[in-house]
């Protein structure tokens, strides 16, 4: 059995995540801001541990991991938050806003979980594709995103000497609340069932990098590696169509 520690576990592929793990018979922590959807894990028993605490305040996150009971072998960093700017017109705030939970947030969440690894333990970092190929509107999610790809693919280096595994996952469009705002076709989206599952058998077999729809993170890591002027127009066409 597995004890799984997920952040952003009150909505989305967090939620999710917490719900297959828990009917696989895992042991559960689920942090979250929202203490109404935490409270509906009170009627689980002592498989699930509820963690309140936002990810953008250190304090907060430093002890609300201080204080928690289990032990977790799995660690699966996952709260994110998207804007979109539009017509190129940037706002720093707004991105502020995506870095800070994006970004900062994940750096809270690793400060705050760093002391409690282990030899053997598994760490999961939640990315996007849209930080390996640039996407209209996502000037601040992609950017963020892309920050959260170079410092997960950093710790496999530093925390492999620990024996501590480090995974990155690469999701494409997933039918989430978040993406239910979007205005714009999502091409090849997944459900948030589907995504958990192939999350789940990535971190089952170990992977290091975590990519799905698998169509879909293919064509966009294919473009990836043309020269930059040839990325943009494709991008544009496959967006469009």
């Amino acid at each position: 059995m597995n004890t799984v520690l997920i952040t952003g576990a009150t909505s989305g592929i967090g939620l999710q995540l917490a719900q297959d793990y828990l009917a696989q018979g895992d042991r559960v922590v689920v942090c979250g801001r929202n203490p109404i959807a935490l409270s509906e894990f009170d009627n689980v028993g002592d498989k699930a541990e509820t963690l309140q605490f936002d990810v953008t305040n250190t304090a907060a996150t430093v002890n609300a991991l201080a204080e928690m009971r289990s032990q977790p072998n799995i660690w699966i960093f996952n709260a994110g938050n998207c804007e979109y700017v539009e017509q190129g017109l940037l706002d720093a705030e707004l991105i502020r806003r995506v870095f800070d939970t994006n970004f900062i947030g994940l750096v809270n969440s690793l400060q705050a979980a760093q002391p409690l690894f282990k030899s053997g333990d598994q760490v999961v970092v939640v990315g996007s594709i849209s930080s390996e190929v640039a996407l209209p509107r996502a000037e601040a999610y992609g950017a963020s995103k892309a920050a959260v790809s170079y410092l997960a693919r950093t710790l496999q280096m530093t925390l492999a000497p620990k024996n501590i595994k480090v995974s990155v996952v690469y999701p494409g469009f997933v039918k989430t609340p978040l993406t239910d705002r979007n205005t714009f076709e999502m091409p090849m989206i997944v459900s948030a069932e589907q995504a958990s599952r192939a999350i789940r058998r990535g971190i089952e077999k170990q992977s290091a990098y975590i990519y799905f729809p698998a169509r879909f993170t293919s064509i966009l890591r294919l473009i990836g590696v043309l020269p930059y002027r040839w990325q943009n127009l494709l991008t544009q066409k496959l967006l469009k169509g």
